[in-house]
């Protein structure tokens, strides 16, 4: 299997708007939001505005799966999902009979970019005995040769309840997170080589200099970060569970590793608490991400005017792979469901 730690990561633009153009844009998208019998749902990791926008008009902001199950209970008969490309197949696998638009049809993920359906599909049929778990970052077609669809809030109990069975596994895609759940659980799993660009680039060393700077602040990590930033967690979870950890944690000042659009909600959440980037390599001219996905920023608030206006960038998925990608995601739904417990995050999405 090939390592797919480099990729063809696109420049992080974030739109800029004086604000005139930002008013009138907001007010013809709630226009054009009711015209169109559409609601805007917005991944945590989205813009201020366009999550403000999403709650303000009757829409959502979350985690991915969570961002495709509120559409399930909406009555409109479009979504316009504010994210990246496999949050727009999600929503529409659970929701085929809605129009799913986005804003941007090239806001990819570089988790989903690194697990080809087709080499993918070859490694799993080279390995028959494994079950197939894959994280909600991939593609449909990813998804539709899987068993299970994860997310980063219930991997732990999934996996170790597949260990009960005595399953064995194939991970896919995001090796961190599959190293770090291998590591709590013990299970034999083969892990798929991807990983996410912002998660990866948080460094341990950097992580323990702020930290002894910061001695009294928490330190909040997503599950997709290298092992070794894990360990220097107060608390390990999912971009919800991160947003509760905010809130409900006594400490005053956080240092949080995961992509900083989460900050918007963080604030939101705990209005008084002080938010700190745990560090990533080469803050300079030689970062990657900045800790921002590059392809989230893609999402602004003139495209999605346009995609309203036009209809253009619908999600369109092969009904056989629809309803193959769709078998994993609702038995996850119902193990869930079963354990009394909420599914939480993506990055995740």
């Amino acid at each position: 299997m090939r390592d797919r730690r480099l990729l063809q990561v696109p420049p992080t633009v974030v739109e800029m708007l004086d604000a005139d153009e930002q008013v009138a844009l907001i007010a013809r998208i709630k226009r054009l939001l009711v015209e169109r019998d559409a609601t805007l749902v917005a991944h945590y990791y989205t813009s201020p505005e366009l999550q403000e926008l999403a709650e303000a008009t009757g829409g959502y902001v979350s985690d991915s799966l969570d961002m495709a199950r509120f559409g399930t209970d909406c009555t409109s008969s479009t979504l316009v999902v504010a994210g990246v490309r496999f949050m727009g197949e999600t929503a529409k696998i659970l929701n085929p009979e809605k129009r799913v638009l986005m804003p941007d049809l090239q806001a990819e993920c570089s988790l989903d970019l690194g697990c080809p359906a087709d080499e993918f599909t070859a490694f799993c049929d080279q390995h028959p005995e494994r079950t197939v778990v894959v994280y909600a970052n991939t593609s449909a077609a990813v998804k539709a040769r899987a068993d299970w669809v994860v997310t980063s809030g219930i991997a732990l109990d999934l996996v170790r309840h597949l260990a009960e069975r005595g399953e064995k596994l194939i991970w896919a895609p995001d090796r961190h997170l599959g190293a770090y759940v291998q590591r709590e659980t013990g299970v034999d799993m083969l892990l798929w080589s991807a990983a996410c660009v912002v998660h990866e680039a948080f460094k341990a060393d950097g992580l323990r200099k702020l930290r002894a700077a910061h001695p009294d602040a928490k330190v909040l990590v997503h599950p997709e970060s290298p092992l070794d930033v894990i360990a220097l967690a107060d608390v390990v979870g999912s971009t919800t569970a991160l947003v509760e950890a905010a809130r409900n944690l006594p400490a005053h000042t956080f240092i949080v590793a995961t992509d900083n659009g989460l900050f918007h909600k963080m604030k939101q959440v705990a209005p008084d608490k002080i938010f700190l980037e745990a560090p990533i390599a080469g803050k300079s001219a030689t970062c990657v991400s900045c800790a921002h996905c590059p392809w989230m920023a893609m999402n602004g608030l003139r495209n999605l005017a346009q995609v309203l206006e036009t209809g253009d960038n619908e999600i369109v998925i092969d009904a056989a792979i629809r309803e193959r990608a769709a078998l994993p995601i609702r038995r996850l739904l119902q193990f869930a469901q079963q354990r009394k417990q909420a599914v939480l995050g993506n990055n995740d999405a």
